[in-house]
């Protein structure tokens, strides 16, 4: 499998299409069916794949996207529960080093700079179904499954017969939404499947699938004879609050006559976490019933709501899932592809050999420091064993599709075996393979020239978020750079007039017909207006991914605009390079990244040849909505007292407002508070109007 910071765009579009059939099916198998096709290692490894995929071409994301998707929609037979407060999944954890970067994040958002531990709790996360039971004035009144986490499946007369649940709750809250796990233990499980087989019935392969397809069942009769059972963990709708801290709201669902799990504990710190984590991984095979992690969320409630919602998990809880099967294997060979920006990545190629349930060939081996045995940092890791061509490896799959290798068995190393010598040129071009300081990566450096660049680059140029044009995909962009039709971006636009009406030419050759031919260059001939943003991330540019075109687009307008102050601007001094690091969200990286593309003579005039072909639309500002800072250019200086500087520009982006780094005459707020200095002298020498904290959360309406 092709390591992500290689793939192409048409790549990645491609395999996120098959990711999102893979997991809509599996969703459909797992929570539709109760019959899962995929281990849970496999399905947290193809939902990472398809994230990270995501991440470096966002601009591929779809509207119906597996990340923006909980669970699966209900089943016909089954009527349908709107959730008042959505039943969103959980990010999750692999190792302890996630579980560190999880607090880390947690503090830099609420500003936490001091040495303070948090406090968090800690539990089993069952492997179970997720339900949800609404009370009104203490009664029962509906119990809803997850469904997709907006919409569930109606399964109260269900639930009803579950004898964990209570009917009637004294002293609870008139709105009172409890959510939990309905799980089945192994004893009744071993029971229920030989009960099964005794009448002929069908039998169930996990307790999971037992639980869940007993739960959704349309005759309640046959829920109420299996054994199911129940931990309350959280809530939804609630008329009052519960208590001040997750600790305390467990023990009053507890008062409430609610199964609550006896490993749960409050942890304060990392290191408690993680040694609660060790203590339940432990227990694992001893409980009694199925847990697959152990799930942390920050104690504080008034944090939680501080800290509130990505688009599908909470910012402050995640999974600490258990460990991904291991395996054995010999390793044959060690490949080197070459990616868009000339990026060097050596695969493993394995003898075959089954991890977590899926047959493995590949796996990544990162960089070259990575096959030496060092990190990042130069220190050793696998104890710095090297990895050699015929080394016996060991191979995970945890977190990611992609396998890695975790470590080398030094007594089956053959003797013959020598060290890996990465190369210094590149595979494909034969040119200067040039690994500059500070990076991990060994680059390319022939360019245009290099086949697979120039191949990559024109795959991107064509993908979904480019110019995205119809009938010119990854094998079309293949077969005509190696029939010399297409070189660089502009000859696409010049197909037309260099080979005639191309009917002639193009409708003999292997899947084209003179209907297709024809719809291609009318395709071609759609695409010659394109608006700046897409132009921009059409490029190439390395660090340049949608977010960060979109944000030069909008700063620079106009492609005139923009490519004069590219030219203009000289890495690291001048006027025009100090406008571009003024925006906000763009780094010394991605400045240079940009400026250098412009200074480099062929590189510059292979982009001036594509847009004397096009026309490119300028940037329209967008509608002002009703909040009282839309459209409006915020600065944030000095330190904030309420809240952290994340979670300032967090609410202001979602409020409309545009947050910038630097002040200057387009600049319409600053919110200063102690400490604001340089930028609160430029503002009033400039008329910049100024605010304190008190006075932007009034203004916000957040006092």
């Amino acid at each position: 499998m092709t390591p992500i910071d290689q793939l192409s765009e048409q790549e990645a579009k491609s395999e996120l299409v098959q990711l999102e059939k893979q997991l809509d099916a599996a969703n459909s198998a797992y929570h539709q069916n109760d019959a899962p096709e995929l281990s849970d290692a496999t399905y947290d490894a193809l939902k990472r794949r398809n994230a990270d995929i995501e991440a470096r071409f966002p601009h591929l994301k779809s509207e119906d996207s597996p990340s923006e998707k909980v669970g699966a929609a209900p089943v016909e037979g089954f009527g349908k529960i709107q959730h008042a407060v959505r039943m969103l999944s959980l990010s999750n954890a692999f190792d302890d080093e996630d579980v560190k970067d999880f607090d880390k994040s947690i503090r830099s958002f609420l500003g936490m700079n001091g040495p303070e531990p948090l406090s968090y709790t800690a539990e089993p996360k069952i492997d179970g179904l997720s339900l949800s039971l609404r009370y009104e004035k203490g009664i029962l009144i509906q119990a809803a499954t997850r469904g997709d986490g907006a919409t569930g499946e109606n399964v109260t007369a269900n639930a009803r017969t579950i004898s964990d649940i209570p009917q009637i709750i004294d002293n609870a809250p008139d709105v009172l939404e409890i959510r939990g796990e309905v799980y089945m233990s192994h004893s009744d499980f071993e029971a229920l499947n030989e009960r099964q087989t005794e009448r002929g019935g069908k039998t169930f392969s996990n307790p999971r699938n037992a639980a869940a397809g007993s739960l959704r069942q349309l005759d309640e009769e046959i829920t109420r004879a299996r054994p199911l059972l129940f931990f309350a963990y959280a809530w939804g709708e609630i008329s009052e609050p519960l208590a001040k801290s997750q600790t305390e709201a467990i023990a009053r669902l507890q008062g409430f006559g609610f199964s609550t799990n006896p490993l749960t504990k409050t942890c304060v710190g990392t290191n408690a976490m993680v040694a609660h984590y060790r203590k339940i991984e432990a227990q694992r095979s001893t409980l009694g019933y199925d847990i697959d992690g152990v799930v942390y969320k920050v104690d504080d409630l008034a944090l939680q709501a501080r800290l509130g919602f990505r688009s599908t998990t909470p910012r402050w809880a995640i999974a600490h899932k258990f460990p991904a099967e291991l395996a054995w294997t010999r390793l044959e060979g060690i490949d080197i592809q070459v990616g868009r920006t000339g990026a060097l990545s050596p695969v493993a190629r394995l003898h075959p050999v089954t991890v977590g349930g899926v047959v493995v060939s590949n796996a990544t081996l990162h960089n070259e420091d990575y096959i030496k045995g060092l990190d990042s940092k130069g220190e050793n890791i696998r104890d710095g064993k090297d990895i050699r061509v015929g080394d016996w490896v060991q191979v995970y799959r945890a977190g990611d599709v992609i396998p890695k290798i975790a470590d080398v068995d030094l007594n089956k190393r053959p003797e013959e075996t020598k060290p890996f010598v990465f190369p210094d040129q590149c595979p494909i071009c034969n040119s200067d393979a040039i690994r500059e300081e500070g990076d991990a990566v060994r680059r390319c450096s022939g360019g245009l020239i290099c086949a697979a660049q120039a191949v990559e680059r024109l795959k991107h140029f064509v993908g979904r978020s480019g110019f995205d044009i119809e009938g010119l995909g990854a094998k079309q962009v293949e077969q005509f750079y190696q029939d010399g039709w297409v070189k660089e971006p502009a000859d696409i636009f010049l197909l037309r007039e260099k080979y005639g009406s191309g009917l002639q030419q193009l409708k003999n050759r292997e899947g084209w017909g003179e209907k297709s031919a024809d719809n291609l260059f009318q395709a071609i001939d759609l695409k010659k207006t394109i608006p700046l943003n897409r132009l921009i991330f059409a490029l190439g540019i390395r660090h340049v991914g949608e977010n960060s075109a979109k944000l030069l687009a909008q700063n620079y307008t106009t492609w005139d605009g923009f490519e004069a102050a590219m030219k203009n601007a000289t890495v690291g001094n001048g006027a025009a390079w100090d406008a571009l690091m003024a925006i906000d969200g763009v780094g010394a990286v991605l400045a240079a990244s940009v400026v250098q593309v412009f200074h480099q003579d062929a590189e510059a005039a292979s982009i001036k040849r594509l847009t004397d072909l096009l026309t490119i639309e300028d940037v329209v500002p967008t509608a002002p909505s009703d909040s009282p800072v839309a459209g409006k250019i915020v600065v944030f200086s000095g330190t904030l007292e309420k809240m952290s500087r994340a979670e300032a520009k967090a609410t202001a982006e979602a409020l409309g407002a545009k947050v910038s780094g630097s002040v200057s005459a387009k600049t319409d707020l600053l919110v200063a508070g102690p400490g604001a200095g340089s930028k609160a002298k430029k503002a009033a020498d400039l008329g910049v109007e100024t605010i304190d904290e008190d006075g932007w959360l009034s203004l916000i309406g957040a006092e």
